[in-house]
């Protein structure tokens, strides 16, 4: 199978929405066009920052087929599943592919805590309805309460053909490294998904990251792949350390408003998250992160 598109900087991209939270059409377009024009090598539709817990199945499908066809083949679009029950993300990887994705991300289940042989299984059935499109499986220990081994990792890699790597939002980098070195013999691809670790996981091995932070500055994320795919280790580094502010001042705001407010602090115009969430207010929070992205030439 060949996972040789797989490679730099993904972005989990926004979902615009209207004031009656369906997706805005124009807006997801023009977002699709500002990323891979800010040096993106693919799109994940509906990952965390993405909101996926939040938009109905329909709608899922309409602002997947909007992003395809606005991607237009210049990057590969991904499409992420984060539903608890195996038989729904069946549904949705099925559709996913029938939509034209070109490859599938799931990630473990959340507010459950599944046994080994049950995750396994889990991974393996979803696979398993798609086997000619590769899938990556998604470590989010934060989001859902528990991480995935090395052990579960590595057998799903080895066992399963079309599970062909994975993004690891852990931010543990010895187990962002295991996973790496344990499934290398298998070309097993994994990114990581801390924008603030970009730099370390490329130095481990990491074939990219998945990063929330080219919603909004794709020039900055890009510039530490690009710098460090041509052997400027030293001014990839420096990107990461100019990057790094800008991404910690996000960290007052609560999940996962900060993305959308930087991207509208920016010029554009993704609206508000889904209920209950709201923008953040006038205050510390909001103030931090427009002080750093001042600081950082970003407006």
């Amino acid at each position: 199978m060949n996972t040789d598109f797989m490679k730099g900087v993904i972005v989990p991209i926004l979902t615009p929405i209207d004031e009656d939270e369906r997706i805005d059409e124009a807006k997801l377009r023009e977002q699709v066009d500002y990323v891979i024009e800010g040096g993106v090598l693919g799109v994940l539709a509906f990952g965390s920052n993405g909101e996926f817990y939040q938009v109905e199945d329909d709608e899922m499908e309409r602002g997947l087929k909007i992003m395809i066809d606005q991607a237009a083949g210049r990057v590969p679009v991904y499409f992420g599943i984060g539903a608890i029950n195996t038989k729904k993300c069946v549904r949705l990887a099925k559709m996913a592919v029938a939509a034209g994705a070109n490859a599938v991300s799931v990630l473990q289940p959340m507010f459950l805590k599944p046994t080994f042989d049950e995750l396994y299984t889990h991974f393996k059935t979803i696979a398993e309805s798609i086997p000619d499109t590769p899938m990556l499986l998604y470590n989010n220990p934060g989001r859902v309460g528990y991480t995935m081994s090395s052990d579960l990792v590595c057998r799903l890699a080895h066992e399963v053909p079309n599970i062909v790597g994975m993004k690891d939002s852990s931010g543990d980098m010895t187990q962002t490294e295991e996973f790496i070195r344990r499934n290398r013999d298998v070309n097993f691809k994994v990114f990581g998904g801390k924008d603030t670790l970009l730099y370390p996981s490329l130095c481990c091995g990491a074939a990219g990251g998945v990063c929330t932070a080219a919603n909004f500055m794709p020039e900055l994320i890009t510039d530490i792949y690009f710098k460090y795919a041509a052997g400027d280790i030293a001014g990839s580094l420096e990107a990461q350390f100019k990057l790094n502010p800008v991404r910690l001042a996000m960290d007052g705001a609560s999940f996962p408003v900060a993305a959308k407010d930087m991207a509208n602090l920016r010029g554009r115009a993704v609206g508000d998250p889904y209920r209950p969430n709201l923008p953040t207010p006038e205050g510390p929070a909001l103030a931090k992160i427009r002080a750093a992205m001042q600081e950082a030439g970003l407006i």
